[in-house]
C-alpha cells in the first residue's frame, strides 16, 4: 500500500474571501443611513444531515446552517452567518462542523478558521473542540470510536480517537469526500480526482479501488455498503466494500453535497442549492427544497 500524493496545495480562497468581506459593513449592522443588506441565503451547500431527534433535514451552507421546512422554505438556525465547509450529524441534536466565521466575526478579529466545532442543541450554540484558528476541515466522517477529517490547510487526512480533541496525522491527499462505518472503524474511503481509494489502517496509507467509477461523493450505510455520486449525477451502489458497483438512479445534476442517512434514505444537494431525497436507496429522487430564483 502507498500513501496518496498531494497534487494541490492547500486552498486559501475561502479564507481570503472572508478577509475581504471583513472590510465591508457587517451583516445586520449597516452604516448609519444605509439600507440593511439582503439576507445572502444558503449559498453553496457543503453538507447535509438528518437530526435523529426529530427527523429534521439540515443544510450546511456557505452562509449558515438551515432547517428545511418545506420545498420553498429553509430557516436559518440562530440567525448565524458562518461558512460550514465540513458538517456531519453524530447524534440527536449533536453535530460537528468546520469552516470559517462570518464576515462580522472576522472584522472583530476572529481567525478565518473555525477548527472543529460542536453543537449539542441542533446548531443554536457551538463550542470549539480543537484546532481553532488552524484547521479547515472540508470533510468530517465519524466511524464509531474513530473520527476522520480532511484538513485543507495541511492537505492531510487526520484521525481522532477522542471525539476530535486530539488528532493523529494520516496520508497526504487531495480528498473531496470521506466514507466510513462504525463496524469497521479502521477502514476509510476517500474520493479523489484520481478515483476512489481505501485505507485499512485508519487513513495512514491508501490503495486505489480498481474498477470503481469516478465519483465526487461517497457514503457508507453498512459495513460493506457504499453509495456514491459521479460528477454527471449518476448514483452507484456497492454491497461488497467497493469491489463491484451497480448503477442506480441519477441525480438531476452534479452533487455539491451527498449523504446516505441509512440503506434507503439518501440526500443530495445540487450546485444550484436544490436538495433532493431518495427513500429507495438512490434509485429515485424527489425535490424537498428548491431555493428562490432571483
Amino acid at each position: 500500500m502507498v500513501s496518496i500524493s498531494r497534487r494541490l496545495r492547500p486552498r486559501v480562497g475561502a479564507a481570503l474571501a472572508l478577509l475581504a468581506l471583513a472590510g465591508t459593513a457587517c451583516a445586520g449592522e449597516p452604516p448609519q443611513g444605509a439600507t440593511a443588506p439582503a439576507d445572502p441565503g444558503i449559498g453553496h451547500v457543503h453538507g447535509l444531515g438528518v437530526d435523529p431527534a426529530d427527523g429534521t433535514v439540515y443544510v450546511a451552507g456557505h452562509y449558515g446552517l438551515f432547517q428545511i421546512r418545506s420545498t420553498d422554505t429553509a430557516r436559518r438556525v440562530a440567525d448565524r452567518i458562518q461558512d460550514h465547509m465540513g458538517f456531519t450529524v453524530v447524534g440527536p441534536k449533536t453535530f460537528l462542523a468546520s469552516g470559517h466565521p462570518g464576515a462580522s466575526d472576522v472584522a472583530s478579529g476572529a481567525s478565518p478558521h473555525l477548527g472543529l466545532i460542536r453543537t449539542t442543541d441542533a446548531g443554536i450554540t457551538w463550542t470549539p473542540v480543537s484546532e481553532a484558528g488552524v484547521a479547515d476541515f472540508h470533510a468530517i466522517q465519524p466511524a464509531g470510536a474513530a473520527l476522520y477529517a480532511y484538513d485543507s490547510q495541511t492537505g492531510r487526512l487526520r484521525r481522532s480517537g477522542d471525539d476530535g480533541r486530539s488528532w493523529t496525522p494520516g496520508a497526504e491527499a487531495e480528498v473531496v469526500d470521506l466514507a466510513a462505518h462504525a463496524e469497521r472503524p479502521d477502514r476509510v474511503y476517500a474520493t479523489t480526482p484520481d478515483g476512489l481509494r481505501v485505507s485499512e489502517d485508519g487513513g495512514v496509507t491508501f490503495t486505489a479501488l480498481a474498477g470503481s467509477p469516478l465519483m465526487s461523493h461517497v457514503d457508507s450505510s453498512g459495513e460493506d455498503e457504499l453509495t456514491g455520486a459521479g460528477a454527471d449525477g449518476q448514483v452507484y451502489t456497492s454491497k461488497d466494500g467497493g469491489t463491484t458497483w451497480q448503477a442506480s438512479g441519477r441525480l438531476p445534476g452534479p452533487a455539491s453535497a451527498f449523504t446516505a442517512v441509512n440503506r434507503q434514505h439518501v440526500l443530495a444537494a445540487l450546485e444550484d442549492g436544490t436538495v433532493v431525497e431518495s427513500t429507495d436507496g438512490g434509485r429515485r429522487f424527489s425535490v424537498i427544497y428548491r431555493p428562490a430564483r432571483s
